[in-house]
């Protein structure tokens, strides 16, 4: 918006000469003109809700999800997902009757050294404009089990269990974002991810068996509540 202006005051009909008017300098011209920007640039962003989740959308424990991001890591997942439309997995969960999402990620690290594992974070946190571009709320019709499920993925998040780099299904003692919430979906009682799972073979990447976010958004034991 603030270039936008500039352009504008600077293409007018005639010259655009306020310094020689007002008997100002070109440099306090300058200077005053860049004020003038960053003063409307901080104001849009002000006015710019921080999240991109909907306000008055419900969110119960055991829903999944989804969001799309826009970084490296993000990027990388969607190119090997193929037809995916989402990055990122978790599930949502009640802790001391707050609703929070739980989900296994790497690089978000909360102070200097932390080791990318598996957290629980507030809807709106997960939904950040600096981490999502698109978003998706889904529910299973067995509240139940989604309970269930959830529960079981707060306890994984109070063992400290450490992101699965290796992306290794066979590992249990640690786990990735899709991982973690087929695992304690399926703990619950629910099979949302159907066979065959994906090998990913790109530069400086091979995987057997992994699990992509997107399978979730094409599980026909999921209905869409939200999506954003």
């Amino acid at each position: 918006m603030a270039a936008r202006l500039f352009i504008t005051l600077s293409q007018t009909g005639r010259p655009w000469r306020p310094a020689q008017a007002a008997g100002m300098t070109t440099g306090s011209t300058i200077f005053c003109a860049a004020v003038l920007a960053v003063t409307l640039a901080a104001g849009c962003s002000a006015d710019r809700p921080e999240t991109i989740f909907p306000p008055g959308t419900e969110v119960r424990p055991g829903d999944i999800l989804l969001r799309r991001g826009d970084g490296m890591a993000s990027r990388v997942v969607l190119f090997a997902d193929g037809a995916g439309e989402y990055s990122h997995v978790g599930i949502a969960a009640d802790s001391a009757g707050v609703t929070v999402v739980v989900h296994a990620v790497p690089g978000e690290p909360r102070y200097p050294g932390e080791p990318d594992m598996v957290r629980m974070e507030p809807v709106g946190a997960f939904y950040s404009r600096m981490r999502a571009s698109r978003g998706c709320v889904m529910r299973c019709a067995d509240s139940l089990k989604a309970r269930r499920a959830a529960a079981a993925a707060v306890e994984v998040c109070r063992r400290g269990t450490l992101f699965d780099h290796d992306y290794d299904s066979n590992d249990t003692t640690a786990v990735y974002c899709s991982e973690l919430v087929e695992r304690v979906c399926r703990r619950a009682g629910m099979r949302l991810v159907l066979p065959p799972r994906h090998n990913v073979s790109i530069p400086g990447l091979s995987l057997r068996g992994v699990i992509m976010p997107s399978d979730f958004r094409r599980s026909p034991s999921l209905r869409v509540v939200a999506e954003f």
